[in-house]
């Protein structure tokens, strides 16, 4: 009973279920669904840009894979719909399921829609990425050993990354931005594949395309403006689906909302992490034979302990595809 009690709330709240609950959940609750204190990080607010959002924790993992040397790292970007969010997030789980894999683990935070609209988050993500790189030696980092994690709007932020273009500038002054943005694979749960109101409109139906957090990730302040030509190559733009290319990285998506029609008339927003965003961008990969694996919470809701079978599983993708 308690375990069907636990996989109905993860399917009320979403993805979001899987790593934390709603603020209004107290404490304890809110440890259960995050799991134990995580261990301190040993860098922590280690600044990879100029703004003061960009910063990041560092874990650093040791070997237990036989192979000694420099360690795969995962970098994780957090939820919040651009618009809130930490890295002090990222779960504990997580983290530890991680460091017993031997695999490094970094956090950070980035510029929200307040801060500056779309392309800002997407470009700290990669600055994220290009700031380890660089720091591979220092931090014990193998440089062709990097994935990217995320859950909900910090999904998408490291799918962006991960199925854009290499970033690096190879004429910077700036030795950071000289490295590569790319990555060696992804693990996310509940990404939104596409940002466009549009398509997510035709795809998920309901009022999903209304999201609170839609407007104000592209600086939009009026129909007019939102159904401007120029805002709309800024969805086409944000949208990593549209960057479905064969040299991508394998991918794993997790999703916990229902997988089923959203009716017309549900609450505005209602959707935003349905499983069809994975589905369709699974759809776009496999023609290509990019690796992209679905999951879903109801894969997990006989487990005894299902978000931490579901981290098992996370942690067991990135330990398959970084391997030495």
């Amino acid at each position: 009973m308690r375990r069907r009690s636990m996989a109905r709330r993860l399917a009320r709240l979403g993805v979001l279920g899987f790593f934390v609950l709603i603020s209004i959940a107290g404490a304890e609750q809110v440890r259960k669904q995050i799991g134990p204190n995580k261990p301190s990080p040993d860098r922590a607010d280690m600044r990879y840009g100029p703004h003061p959002r960009n910063v990041l924790d560092f874990w650093k993992a040791t070997a237990t894979d036989g192979h000694p040397g420099p360690r795969p790292v995962v970098v994780f970007f957090h939820g919040g719909g651009f618009i809130g969010g930490s890295k002090s997030s990222v779960p504990a789980w997580l983290v530890d399921r991680c460091l017993a894999a031997g695999i490094s683990v970094a956090s950070a935070n980035y510029r929200l829609s307040s801060h500056a609209p779309y392309p800002a988050p997407m470009l700290d993500g990669a600055l994220a990425i290009q700031f380890l790189r660089s720091r591979a030696a220092e931090l014990g980092i193998d440089p062709n050993r990097i994935a990217g994690c995320g859950n909900s709007a910090g999904g998408g932020i490291a799918l962006w990354t991960g199925m854009h273009e290499d970033l690096a500038d190879p004429g910077s002054p700036d030795p950071v931005r000289r490295q590569s943005s790319r990555l060696a694979c992804l693990g996310l749960v509940g990404a939104q594949t596409s940002y466009d109101p549009r398509f997510i409109k035709t795809l998920v139906g309901g009022r999903a395309h209304e999201h609170v957090a839609l407007r104000p990730l592209f600086g939009v302040t009026s129909d007019a403006q939102a159904d401007s030509p120029e805002v709309h190559r800024l969805y086409e733009e944000a949208s990593p689906i549209n960057y479905a290319s064969a040299d991508d990285p394998p991918m794993i998506l997790f999703y916990s909302e229902p997988n089923a029609p959203v009716a017309a008339d549900a609450r505005v927003g209602l959707g935003i992490h349905h499983p069809r965003f994975g589905a369709a961008l699974k759809a776009r990969l496999d023609p290509l034979g990019v690796e992209c694996r679905l999951r879903h919470g109801d894969d997990y809701r006989d487990r005894e302990h299902p978000e931490q079978a579901m981290y098992a599983d996370l942690v067991e993708f990135f330990r398959e595809h970084l391997r030495p």
